[in-house]
């Protein structure tokens, strides 16, 4: 039984280093999240990008908005998986909301930290990631309140490789 493990795990491994990955100039996909958005890439250095994203959010027929971000993040390699790297960083947005029940909207500013891991798959030109968005609204909704906290923002992002240094 420990030779089938054993086995199993020696290909799983070898399987794995097979996707080996390699870093990127930018990429252009999706962010599947809250909100959902497009997003584009772009290293500036060898360890530092910018990420913009245009994003929708909607609140069950209540209130929706439409978000604007750009983010700065520092990307650190995971030296046992090549292709893995973990990133973190802050930015900034804009929320424009407009409601159902009203024929005006409001704006709020956000300010967000960002958490996150990113894999770049070798062959394929494709990145993804997955981060945590922690975002203090500054501000007043209708719907949100003045000078809000939101824990529970981050995405899945899949992202096409557009160029390769």
């Amino acid at each position: 039984m420990n030779h089938i493990r054993f086995t199993l795990i020696f290909l799983f491994i070898t399987a794995f280093a097979a996707l080996s990955a390699q870093d990127f100039k930018s990429a252009v996909g999706v962010r599947l999240g809250y909100p959902f958005s497009v997003s584009y890439k772009t290293f500036i250095s060898e360890s530092s990008a910018l990420e913009g994203y245009v994003g929708f959010r909607g609140y069950s027929g209540v209130a929706n908005w439409i978000s604007v971000n750009g983010a700065y993040q520092i990307h650190k390699d995971i030296e046992d998986l090549e292709g893995l790297q973990w990133y973190y960083g802050g930015g900034v947005g804009a929320q424009f909301w407009s409601y159902d029940w009203e024929a005006s909207g409001s704006t709020t500013f956000s300010v967000s930290g960002y958490l996150g891991v990113q894999y770049t798959f070798g062959e394929a030109p494709v990145t993804a990631s997955i981060d945590w968005v922690p975002t203090f609204f500054i501000g007043s909704s209708s719907y949100g309140g003045f000078n809000s906290f939101g824990g529970g923002y981050g995405a899945l992002a899949v992202r096409y490789v557009l160029g390769r240094p």
